[in-house]
């Protein structure tokens, strides 16, 4: 009896580590499978265009030994979604200079979902804005890390990079194609500069004019204070757009980001406040007629107290909680 018990028990396990065996060479094969299937891709197109049936096959069904770093879009002209373009074309960079790298492996790849082409995936993931990216791991679900945080990091493929470093140890060295419009902006203007400069050689008092100075130094000011040097090493949206909704947001609802758009309003409502404060100014020391001076004190005024009260209230959305106003809530 005992020895037939422990024929039958062995004989039971045979074959499961039989059954074991061939499901984990199925799985192997299946994996196998995927990975030449995206491999081929990559090959053709360094961003994977994916749809509902490809994403489940290929990044939601395992198996899969591969990471794949998704961004999900709204490039659809009916869409008008200026960001996703901006974005698009930075992910391209980061993917090409992942592609043809030499240190390239079929380790992460890089794919695309357009709302129009995968809206089944967008209600899947209970996503309602793009551009959004995602990265999802060759083992596990995602977690809270493998959302990339773009309204405070920018969408820049340098950013973009550092990202993925975090997220799969998967180093890539942006190379970007040459751009030459700045060097010939800068030799344009520079250029402007002399030629003025040898044009009235004979009259340089321009140069120690104390308003021309002062007019440049606040030009400086206003452009660093109102977030430009930040744009320029965050590289942040120009404005976001809600692809469910059309909503375009201007002024990001956060103390820790700002679109380029808002550096703008900001730098415009800033310069008008200084327009104010400067008026103020020439109407008390000036020596011009009564009546010119009070209109431009009323003008003054007006442009403080009005740009004034819309910077507070920019302030206010940001920074949720601050307790003071002044004329608009």
């Amino acid at each position: 009896m005992c020895v037939c018990i422990y024929i039958y028990i062995k004989t039971v396990l045979s074959c499961i580590l039989h059954y074991k065996g061939l499901i984990s060479q199925f799985l192997l094969k299946l994996s196998d499978e995927k990975v030449i299937q995206m491999m081929e891709w990559a090959s053709k197109r360094s961003v994977i265009r994916m749809n509902g049936d490809k994403f489940r096959r290929f990044v939601k069904a395992p198996p899969r030994n591969y990471s794949v770093v998704i961004m999900f879009t709204a490039l659809q002209p009916q869409r008008q979604c200026g960001v996703c373009r901006q974005a698009d074309e930075e992910f391209q960079v980061l993917a090409n200079s992942w592609r043809y790298s030499s240190a390239f492996t079929n380790k992460v790849f890089f794919a695309s979902v357009d709302f129009d082409e995968g809206s089944d995936v967008f209600q899947m993931l209970n996503m309602n804005s793009a551009p959004t990216f995602l990265h999802f791991p060759s083992k596990g679900k995602p977690r809270r890390s493998d959302t990339y945080e773009l309204q405070v990091r920018g969408f820049a493929a340098e950013q973009l990079a550092r990202w993925v470093a975090d997220r799969t140890d998967v180093q890539i060295r942006v190379i970007r194609p040459p751009n030459y419009a700045g060097p010939l902006l800068l030799g344009f203007l520079l250029a402007v500069i002399g030629g003025l400069a040898y044009l009235r050689r004979h009259n340089l008092e321009f140069l120690f004019n104390k308003n021309v100075w002062a007019f440049s130094a606040l030009c400086f000011v206003l452009i660093m204070t109102s977030g430009q040097m930040w744009n320029h090493i965050r590289g942040p949206p120009y404005a976001h757009k809600n692809p469910s909704t059309g909503q375009v947001s201007y002024i990001h609802g956060s103390s820790q980001a700002q679109f380029v758009a808002e550096t703008h309003i900001v730098l415009l409502f800033n310069a008008a406040v200084t327009m104010g404060i400067v008026l103020l100014c020439e109407a008390a020391t000036t020596d011009i007629d009564i009546g010119k001076r009070k209109i431009m004190c009323v003008a003054g005024m007006g442009l403080v107290m009005l740009f004034f009260s819309w910077l507070l209230s920019i302030f206010r959305a940001k920074y949720h909680g601050y307790p003071y106003s002044f004329l608009m809530s």
